[in-house]
């Protein structure tokens, strides 16, 4: 547990506050008719105990007034305010008028206050500059008042109001920084889980490709030598059976060894929760060091192929897993696509820091070649070149310029950049 988590957990009364407050508000903004009429209501019922138990008498200025009159303004000083969330600036223009009747009469209402509530909203929700004639609109009744019913200084009336006001516009700019602070937090709270997902499923596509691309190699090479290695024990079963022992013991290993890679493969896709073997098949993913054994296989399988190699190879494991994928999978379309009779020559050239340059031809038939990629084809040449492009090399491939036959694979890694 982490020292957020402990000091929250510590705090059992603050969560409890937050969790009836997130609640509260949920409930608010499905059904805001409810608080409204509730609000509404109370300070209704207020206006009206103040009427009925005289209790503005106590601080009218002048007693001479019909009650209807007093009546009528109570109820127009608190009923608008139902509306004060939706419309605070029509209900402010709306209680005006009451207002400025209730500073003329000298009644002096203390329900005129409650237009301290409707500034607090339009604080909340409207532009800054609305709040100028709104103070306006709450100081001239008030200076109405100074002027016709005066009781001591004009500035024990004016600057009490005024001062509300700056409180009420205080307290409203704050919740609304408040607010908006939260939902810039919540935004970038969701922008973030979305770009969560995101990354996930671009790691999850990576992935599957590389993936792909290592089943693609893994099946398409063996298949292809145990296709060759069939041919030839066919055609060596009448003549030397021998010779067709040997292919079929080959074959045999070359299953072997297609189906433990298969299965090291396999075993990332397992679920975490599902039994794992007590010894699972793992090995190292193939280096230079295994070339000899692909190319042993390679000519078991019926394809000569000779090798010449320039300089001391010192590759980290990418980059001859790199190289090790480039000529697996172009001995092995040489393999499916070319006929008796072909050989391969496979060039290394080894250079400093890493560089590496790559050749590998065939003299296949020169006619009609199935190797190009087409649009909807397989995932050979396009696996070259993306691990090619992992570090930033260039991968070439095509048939050899007249009049030579055959196909060429090029293949050039840059030196490594610095550390």
């Amino acid at each position: 547990m982490d020292r957020v988590t402990e000091e929250r957990a510590t705090e059992p009364l603050t969560q409890h506050i937050q969790r009836i407050t997130r609640r509260v508000r949920a409930f608010d903004r499905r059904h805001p008719l409810v608080w409204d009429l509730h609000l509404t209501g109370f300070w209704v019922t207020a206006a009206l105990i103040d009427y009925y138990g005289d209790g503005w008498l106590n601080v009218a200025r002048d007693r001479d007034n019909p009650g209807w009159l007093v009546l009528t303004l109570s109820l127009g000083l608190s009923v608008p305010l139902l509306l004060r969330r939706a419309h605070p600036r029509t209900v402010l223009l709306a209680i005006a008028p009451f207002a400025l009747v209730n500073a003329w009469t000298g009644i002096a209402l203390q329900a005129v206050l409650l237009q301290l509530l409707v500034v607090f909203h339009i604080a909340l929700r409207r532009p800054p500059r609305h709040l100028w004639w709104a103070a306006a609109l709450i100081t001239t009744p008030v200076a109405v008042m100074a002027a016709r019913h005066p009781q001591g200084s004009a500035d024990k009336d004016i600057v009490p109001v005024l001062m509300s006001v700056v409180v009420a516009t205080a307290i409203g700019i704050t919740v609304r920084t408040r607010r908006d602070h939260t939902e810039a937090l919540e935004d970038r709270a969701r922008r973030l889980e979305i770009e969560r997902d995101q990354q996930a499923q671009l790691a999850a596509a990576a992935e599957r490709a590389r993936i792909a691309r290592e089943m693609h190699d893994i099946i398409g090479h063996n298949l292809s030598v145990i296709t060759g290695l069939a041919d030839g024990g066919q055609y060596a079963a009448a003549k030397s059976p021998e010779r067709a022992a040997q292919a079929l013991h080959a074959i045999a290993t070359t299953s072997r060894q297609a189906l433990s890679e298969l299965r090291r493969l396999l075993d990332v896709l397992r679920d975490e929760e599902q039994p794992r073997s007590p010894q699972p098949e793992l090995a190292p993913q193939p280096t230079l060091t295994d070339l000899a054994k692909l190319l042993d296989g390679v000519r078991a399988a019926g394809l000569p192929v000779h090798t010449t190699t320039h300089g001391i190879p010192t590759l980290p494991p990418g980059r001859q897993l790199t190289v090790y994928r480039v000529i697996q999978e172009a001995l092995t379309n040489t393999l499916k696509h070319t006929g008796p009779g072909t050989t391969a020559a496979i060039e290394l050239s080894y250079e400093e820091k890493g560089a590496v340059t790559l050749t590998v031809t065939d003299t296949g038939s020169s006619g009609p070649d199935h190797r190009t990629p087409q649009p909807t084809g397989g995932r050979g040449l396009p696996g070259m070149r993306e691990r090619t492009a992992l570090y930033g090399g260039t991968l070439e491939a095509g048939p050899r310029p007249h009049p030579e036959q055959g196909w060429r694979v090029h293949l050039y890694l840059p030196e490594e950049p610095p550390q």
